[in-house]
């Protein structure tokens, strides 16, 4: 098991944090009854559907893995680190 990493976080940042955390959950939607629930992705323009391709940052650039994937300019990516 890895040892935890310093927090990098400024005292009011933490305390904000705990704040935020702290406070109680908000209340379920009022919704008229026969409401459907639909997933988060639905609500997404279709144009940018959420995808994962495994990849490797080099010089601050994104490169996927598969040359099969192209990626359009000035895409917004969330990278997942590995130690692998």
């Amino acid at each position: 098991m890895p040892a935890p990493a310093p927090d990098p976080r400024s005292p009011e940042r933490r305390a904000e944090d705990e704040r935020i955390a702290s406070e109680s959950p908000l209340p379920r939607p009022d919704l008229p009854p026969g409401t459907v629930a639909s997933p988060v992705e639905a609500h997404l323009p279709s144009r940018h559907r959420p995808m994962a391709v495994a990849g490797v940052v080099e010089n601050g650039l994104v490169r996927p893995l598969d040359p099969n994937v192209k990626l359009p300019e000035r895409s917004r990516v969330i990278i997942v680190a590995s130690e692998r």
